[in-house]
């Protein structure tokens, strides 16, 4: 599936260039992401670079996306950080080697154009979930401060962790770590709005934070690099898998492949939009991002999705092919082996106030607004997403909007219109729409409400759909209205060829028309 002609890279000089300079701007996004992700979801550093440079040099070369960028993703850090705490780095391995086996089996069987079925609401609420967690812990690392818990209690404890930061306690430097985690959302936003879009506003805002850290001596945190950077492997081993048991690793696999999976192509569709070259092969960018999975969990690092801000960084910088990606990833591991004493400049509060930047966009309140005057029920569906991965945890709450959107349209699948005509000696009754079980209470009541010794006909071709549950209450009421001296006669012909298996005990197969009475 990923090799042949379509994998080979040949490209001209001219789209050489604008691949090789659009990649330098991806590299400078990716930088300060990659290891602020990875101090969110409690890994060194490194590991988040490590698994930037699979994304571009391993993933780049086999992605379905022509112009998606992999690399450690936000929408991770809270499952990944849970991991962590419970079983180590080693443990984060195996489950990102099982979910990278996932993915890969997925690709190769061709579902995924599956993925992208996912209801949007609770796509949405899932990130806005993530958004909410991430903004939550990180507001506390972005004043030198270890998050206290869980979800609820990390956002609980940030009007205390604002007061840490703005009043100074004799022997803290909680407000000098503030003061830095300021000046960089600060940055960010106002490069944004006025900046040049070539320079990228994280590192713009790293660079500022760090130069203004290092005049002043600042004694906060600082990001720690090994001076060999196989220092921070740790391979996944047997009896770590032992340790943890079949369910928990099966478990935790399925959780990263579906989310990775669901965040990857749905960036894969938005990264489409942005551009007018070739359009993305969804199974073959499943494949590519398991095996990408799979060698950032045999050597420990964070698992990795299609990110949508390296992404759209790339499109932007004038990327045509997947060259860019991959020497993105060239970059990262060029630095990293050459001067990683540059990356201990950085101060980890600078760091957590870009993830907490991102975490309010990925909560997206101008969204929140649109969806709310669009649809109130995708609404619903949406905040109970949210509510259950901030309050429970990332794979309950997917699984509540999962539910939710499920059986919100399986109830608007069985909708079923009834209207009654009501004569001196006949009485017309017209379905439309499904009838369904789930519609059988409301169908009942108002077949057992006909006056009784009439004659009744049952009009139902324009029922778009009739279930069993819903026949054998017809059957039964057309007996029981027969012994009280009525009739009824049931139209059925229109849907008979739709609906053969209807036929008993509704039907009379001769003429397809039921007048027994």
């Amino acid at each position: 599936m990923m090799g042949g002609r379509a994998g080979a890279l040949q490209l001209p000089r001219s789209v050489f260039r604008e691949d090789l300079l659009a990649s330098v701007v991806v590299f400078l996004v990716a930088l300060p992401l990659c290891m602020g992700i990875a101090i969110a979801s409690g890994v060194p550093p490194a590991l988040g670079l490590i698994t930037g440079i699979i994304g571009g040099i391993v993933v780049g070369s086999l992605a379905g996306s022509p112009l998606q960028v992999s690399g450690p993703a936000a929408g991770l850090a809270v499952i990944v950080y849970e991991i962590v705490q419970a079983h180590g780095v080693a443990g984060l391995g195996i489950a990102v080697l099982g979910g990278g086996v996932i993915q890969l089996i997925a690709g190769l069987v061709r579902v995924g154009q599956w993925f992208r079925a996912v209801s949007p609401s609770v796509i949405k609420g899932m990130l806005a979930g993530i958004g909410v967690l991430i903004f939550s812990s990180q507001f506390h690392v972005m004043v030198d401060e270890v998050p206290p818990g869980g979800g609820i209690e990390n956002l609980v404890t940030i009007p205390a962790a604002f007061i840490k930061g703005v009043v100074p306690d004799d022997g803290t430097v909680h407000h000098l770590a503030a003061g830095i985690g300021l000046l960089t959302v600060v940055t960010i936003v106002l490069w944004e709005l006025f900046g040049w879009k070539h320079i990228p506003a994280p590192l713009l805002a790293v660079v500022l934070a760090s130069s203004i850290a290092l005049a002043f001596g600042m004694p906060i945190n600082y990001v720690e690099v090994p001076e060999q950077l196989l220092d921070s492997v740790t391979l996944p081993t047997l009896e770590v898998a032992t340790e943890m048991g079949f369910r928990v690793v099966l478990m935790e696999s399925i959780v990263i492949a579906f989310i990775a999976s669901a965040e990857t192509l749905l960036c894969a569709t938005a990264v489409d939009q942005m551009h007018e070259g070739r359009r993305t092969n969804y199974d073959r960018e499943l494949s590519a991002q398991g095996v990408g999975n799979i060698l950032c969990g045999l050597v420990g690092a964070l698992p990795m999705t299609g990110v949508i801000v390296r992404s759209s960084a790339n499109v932007d910088a004038g990327a045509k092919t997947r060259a860019s990606a991959i020497f993105h990833g060239i970059w990262l591991l060029a630095l990293i082996v050459a001067a990683p004493q540059l990356l201990e400049l950085i101060p980890t509060a600078a760091l957590a106030a870009i993830l907490v930047y991102i975490g309010y966009k990925l909560v997206d309140p101008a969204g929140i607004r649109e969806l709310w005057a669009r649809s109130r029920s995708e609404f619903l569906v949406y905040a109970l997403t949210v509510v259950g991965v901030v309050s429970i945890d990332l794979l309950s709450g997917v699984l509540i909007g999962l539910g939710i959107a499920a059986a919100r349209l399986l109830l608007g699948l069985s909708r079923l219109r009834i209207d009654v005509s009501y004569g001196d000696e006949r009485h017309d009754v017209t379905l439309r729409g499904a009838a369904t079980f789930l519609r059988l209470p409301k169908l009942a009541q108002m077949l057992e409400s006909l006056p009784p010794g009439r004659e009744v006909h049952l009009h139902v071709a324009e029922l778009t759909h009739v279930d069993h549950a819903c026949l054998e209450l017809i059957a039964g009421f057309r007996d029981r209205y027969a012994r009280k001296g009525g009739m009824v006669v049931v139209e059925w012909a229109e849907l008979l060829s739709r609906y053969p298996n209807a036929q008993p005990p509704l039907l009379d197969s001769t003429t397809g028309r039921d007048d027994t009475g």
